[in-house]
């Protein structure tokens, strides 16, 4: 059971979240209280579980107008990157978790997830189209590193010849580029590298568990001259904390090698409004109404808004203002293109293997 945090309490290392509210779909919850005694709590360190799940399916199919695909692959529940302001963190009520201290802690794997995907693959139902991958949670977090679902899944889609674009902010990108080179050339792999700031103090705090933004600019540096497609994604730009940065993440994307550049400004669904709040009191506390004012007047007066058309980029003054900044900077450094679809036309289903025509 998910429990809240009370004041006083060190902060787990390397962990954005201070609290770990029930999700919203739970009855109960449990709250720690301070028994008097003044006496210090020597907290075990605040170690990632996690817990494996076999899919009866791993494609996931959406029907947003605003999202330019219509099917995501997540070999992973919560992240550990731990990003405060993850849009994805309500996902987590789902499992009966919390948004907070749970999504960065507690974990969901899909090791099958790679003979999943081919035995989707290979219905005669499938029509193919690209699938995005790091949509919900980043494929890249560390957990990946001695699981490698990540890498199976590439496997399966580099076999498949099936066209894939993934976003990440983890450089254990890098590993793959074996892979994904050789499927950019085919016009079937992109790569969305995302750096919200240069500011490394900031990066830490906010985002306690992704390289830092030098590490992540060298990893699209890698890519981009292996052959590899990048867009360095400004996501999300927080009014009044990083939005004075967005002519120099810009030139440091084209520097670095990136063919395009995309930003989102800041949005807080659900849980993470509150959290996001309680983050930016802890941190940057001066800062707090001057932020939060830009961010309501940037969703209709509130801390979010979900219509679609406007959550992904907002809308009045401070929203109109970041679009044209952006807008102009990406002109500027001559990142203003617009990249040509992933090939869908390759797609073949390989021979099973001990499939009797692979004797002929």
């Amino acid at each position: 059971m998910a429990q809240n945090s009370i004041s006083g309490l060190p902060r787990p290392r390397a962990r954005a979240a201070s609290s770990n509210h029930a999700g919203r779909f739970e009855r109960l919850s449990a709250e720690l209280v301070d028994d008097g005694w003044g006496l210090p709590d020597d907290l075990p360190p605040l170690r990632t579980e996690v817990s494996v799940k076999v899919p009866r399916r791993v494609i996931t199919r959406n029907t947003s107008p605003d999202i330019a695909f219509d099917r995501s692959i997540n070999p992973y529940r919560g992240c550990e990157h731990g990003c405060i302001y993850c849009f994805a963190r309500p996902t987590h009520a789902f499992l009966g978790l919390s948004p907070g201290l749970d999504f960065e802690t507690r974990l969901v794997a899909r090791p099958d997830a790679p003979a999943v995907l081919e035995t989707e693959l290979r219905r005669k139902s499938y029509r193919c189209d690209v699938i995005a991958i790091g949509t919900n949670t980043d494929a890249y977090q560390p957990i990946e590193r001695d699981r490698k679902i990540m890498r199976g899944i590439l496997q399966v889609l580099q076999a498949f010849r099936h066209p894939v674009g993934i976003v990440t902010k983890g450089t254990l990108v890098e590993r793959d580029i074996d892979i994904l080179s050789e499927m950019a050339g085919d016009g079937l792999a992109r790569v969305g590298l995302s750096v919200t700031t240069l500011q490394g103090d900031l990066a830490r705090k906010m985002e306690p568990r992704v390289p830092s933004p030098k590490r992540r600019l060298q990893a699209v540096e890698r890519l981009s001259n292996a052959g590899v497609p990048v867009r360095v994604m400004i996501s999300p730009i927080v009014p009044g904390l990083t939005d004075h940065e967005i002519e120099a993440l810009v030139i440091a994307a084209r520097d670095a090698g990136a063919v395009a550049v995309s930003m989102i400004p800041l949005r807080l669904p659900r849980e993470v409004a509150g959290l996001w709040r309680d983050w930016l009191a802890e941190h940057y506390p001066h800062r707090l109404e001057k932020v939060m004012s830009k961010i309501r007047d940037m969703h209709g007066g509130q801390d979010y808004d979900a219509e679609w058309g406007k959550r992904m980029t907002g809308q009045g003054l401070w929203a109109d203002l970041l679009q044209k900044r952006f807008a102009r900077a990406r002109r500027a450094a001559g990142l203003e293109v617009e990249l040509p679809p992933l090939r869908t036309d390759l797609f073949q289903v390989p021979l099973a293997k001990g499939d009797q025509l692979a004797l002929f």
